[in-house]
């Protein structure tokens, strides 16, 4: 698993943005930036959809007062299903970011296999990223929603 104080791996995603597509790398999304990169087990499922994404719409005013330059959500999602999700929840400040078949979270040990409910997803986390550099790692236990809230990534910028 990804520690604090590795280097994010080189990726290539796929991103939605007001119906236009793009595939961004590790270092255009990282590279020379603080960065909040939260992800999440699905996008529109409960937790994610309830608590999680909106405390970091609410907070996003908040998290670039401290010096982050973007926010990041990520999901083992299709790039539509992102662009959807985020249109549904009012998250213009926060960039949706497609692992659509799982492949960055695999490699940064934080992918999880679910079977039948949904095969390989993200488990829950939050990470703060300096210039592609794990900075703080918040990894929740399972069923969990505690440690990467939007309020305990402030706490910890």
């Amino acid at each position: 698993m990804i520690q604090v104080g590795d280097t994010l791996p080189q990726h290539t995603f796929m991103l939605r943005q007001k119906g236009e597509a793009s595939q961004p790398g590790t270092d255009d999304l990282f590279a020379g930036k603080k960065v909040v990169m939260f992800a999440v087990p699905g996008a529109f499922t409960p937790t994610c959809s309830q608590a999680h994404l909106p405390g970091f719409v609410v907070q996003a005013d908040a998290l670039k007062a401290k010096g982050v330059d973007s926010i990041i959500c990520i999901s083992v999602n299709d790039s539509f299903v992102m662009e959807a999700w985020g249109n549904a929840s009012n998250a213009e400040h926060i960039t949706m970011l497609a692992d659509g078949d799982g492949a960055f979270s695999d490699a940064l040990g934080l992918a999880k296999q679910t079977g039948t409910f949904g095969g390989i997803r993200s488990v829950r986390y939050a990470m703060i990223v300096e210039d592609k550099v794990v900075k703080h790692l918040a990894v929740e236990e399972a069923g969990k929603f505690e440690v990467s809230s939007a309020e305990a990534v402030l706490a910890a910028l």
